[in-house]
């Protein structure tokens, strides 16, 4: 069928009776584009027309035309490329917006800069008032040593600090928190966690995975008001980066506040809620399956923890890591008892929800398969499940043709390849690594990718993201021509996982996704053609426009 037939039967569809009364011109169009539509069926277009929020045309500029109206706002793409709207498949989102007016340690590159920012930071925060964020990275030092309290009690008399390492697995509490959190070197490090002590055992500050929540339970949650500004703030980011929607780890506080948002009109960016494992009893006694609610918010999914970090050397491997031969990583509380992560994933899956489970390590995502394989045997077959791992980081060679004889979605952050492979190697050696982030042996086998950030472990923008995908060239220029090439992905295989493949992973391909007659109208207009520049200029690449629903949310500032 001809382009030209398809945009005639939807007009007759969008228009109904009126249409044949008076012309029906759209809300929005674009012209002189370069689309990506990422749909196989219509690759390529140069305009495309908008109206209701969904897309009703696509073709060339002179079979568009017929859309515009006299108020029809007009967009020249100025043969640039435009892409479906991003959705992100992994991010703290309030966090993150909270994040952004915080301390900033990402780029603190000695002990000494640790410090003096935690030291400016204190004096700009009223006395008793935490201060949390940071995402230090002490690899920016080489790697020891690591941050202790006592670096900082001196700046931070009256100001508790719990600042964390980028990956969210590893955090320094000042002397202030510590007592505020009753830690002292009598407490037991928790299942799942770790204390770190000095020589004579007493706590250094920094706590790993489990024994965070020994500090977070005392730290005051934030006000409705602060809630809201913060998702605002992260908002405005997204906005600028094209992201137009996102797989938020929600708390229950943060889908109020999406609620709330939501009821006055001010969201810009589709939500799918993913809350709690643990909690999955609410959901299921209320009869809520996954991919429930509306174009805006939706629930049903629940995130899990299986193990920590690479960076935190807590992520669980079968076999030690060479740079720490005493650990091999550590199961999250989730995996304790021994049955208690199958036990919740049974319940879940018999409710008909989404199981999103953090994996990092060879061993929890063999676990992980383990656990997916007996939930089958036991709940019987499901004809939409569409379980999910996130991260899948680190998978031994015979685990990948089990994620996708298990309908197993890899919901990865590209970003973090050429992060981590600065170091890596040094965790867990060659041959382990040969196996990590390995995007190309995925789409191999046949496994679904979802793409995102991690954000805000890693930066939202998705440039970045395409740009490690596709060169996997590593942050410390070591590896220009990609660290492991074999596992890189071609371009347009990238932006599918950032748009078909995370809107498949939460239920919403029908909806998002890929520019398509019919479904929403979220669209970005980039300032670059990513056809035609070099792979090493993908993340220079900006957004000139944000669309969600036919609304432009972002343009970008005219030079």
């Amino acid at each position: 069928m001809r382009l030209a037939s398809v945009v005639g039967t939807f007009l007759l569809f969008c228009c109904g009776a009126m249409c044949a009364q008076e012309p029906c011109f759209a809300d929005l169009v674009i012209v002189h584009g370069h689309l990506w539509t990422v749909d196989p069926q219509h690759p390529r277009a140069e305009a495309l027309a908008i109206r209701g929020g969904r897309i009703v045309a696509l073709g060339s500029d002179a079979e568009i035309a017929q859309w515009i109206g006299p108020a029809t706002k007009k967009i020249d793409a100025q043969g640039k490329s435009v892409l479906p709207g991003f959705i992100d498949s992994h991010v703290h989102f309030s966090s993150g917006g909270g994040e952004i007016s915080s301390v900033q340690l990402r780029d603190a590159n000695t002990p000494q800069e640790f410090a003096r920012r935690i030291g400016e930071q204190a004096k700009k925060l009223p006395k008793g008032e935490w201060m949390l964020g940071g995402t230090w990275d002490h690899e920016l030092w080489g790697g020891t040593p690591l941050p202790s309290h006592d670096w900082v009690d001196a700046l931070t008399p009256n100001t508790p600090v719990f600042v964390s390492r980028y990956d969210g697995h590893m955090a320094m509490a000042n002397a202030l928190a510590l007592r505020l959190a009753g830690i002292t070197r009598e407490t037991e490090d928790p299942p799942g966690g770790t204390i770190v002590r000095d020589k004579d055992g007493n706590p250094t500050g920094l706590l790993k995975d489990a024994a965070m929540d020994l500090v977070y339970r005392v730290i005051p949650p934030p006000s409705e008001e602060q809630l809201l500004r913060m998702i605002h703030a992260a908002m405005d980011e997204a906005r600028r980066f094209g992201v137009t929607s996102i797989h938020d780890i929600s708390s229950t506080e943060d889908v109020r506040g999406y609620q709330i948002l939501a009821a006055r009109g001010e969201l810009t960016l589709r939500i799918y809620c993913i809350t709690p494992l643990p909690q999955w009893q609410a959901p299921a006694t209320a009869g809520i399956r996954a991919g429930f609610g509306n174009d805006w918010i939706h629930v049903g999914a629940l995130k899990g923890f299986a193990d920590g970090s690479l960076g935190s050397t807590t992520a669980l491997f079968e076999q030690p890591y060479n740079d720490a031969p005493n650990t091999s990583g550590l199961r999250n509380e989730m995996m304790l008892p021994e049955g208690n992560m199958l036990k919740m994933a049974l319940g879940a899956d018999k409710a008909g929800l989404q199981l999103a489970v953090h994996a990092i390590g060879d061993k929890a995502n063999r676990i992980m398969l383990d656990i997916y394989t007996e939930v089958a045997k036991q709940n019987g077959p499901r004809q939409d499940r569409r379980w999910r791992i996130e991260h899948a980081q680190h998978v031994r060679p015979e685990d990948f043709a089990r994620c996708a004889q298990l309908g197993v979605i890899a919901s990865m952050q590209p970003y973090h390849a050429i992060d981590d492979g600065r170091w890596a190697e040094k965790r867990i050696g060659h041959e382990r690594a040969k196996t990590s982030y390995a995007w190309r042996t995925f789409l191999d086998q046949g496994v679904r990718l979802a793409f995102g950030s991690d954000w805000t472990v890693a930066p939202l923008n998705p440039m970045t993201g395409l740009y490690a995908a596709v060169t996997r060239a590593t942050l410390d220029g070591k590896n220009p021509g990609g660290w492991f090439p074999e596992q890189k992905l071609t371009l347009e295989e990238a932006i599918q996982a950032y748009t078909m493949g995370s809107a498949y992973a939460e239920f919403r391909e029908k909806e998002e996704g890929s520019l398509t007659v019919g479904k929403l109208g979220d669209v970005v207009v980039l300032d670059s053609d990513l056809f035609s520049i070099a792979a090493e200029r993908l993340k220079d690449a900006a957004v000139r426009y944000t669309i969600v629903g036919g609304k432009v949310v972002y343009e970008a500032a005219k030079n």
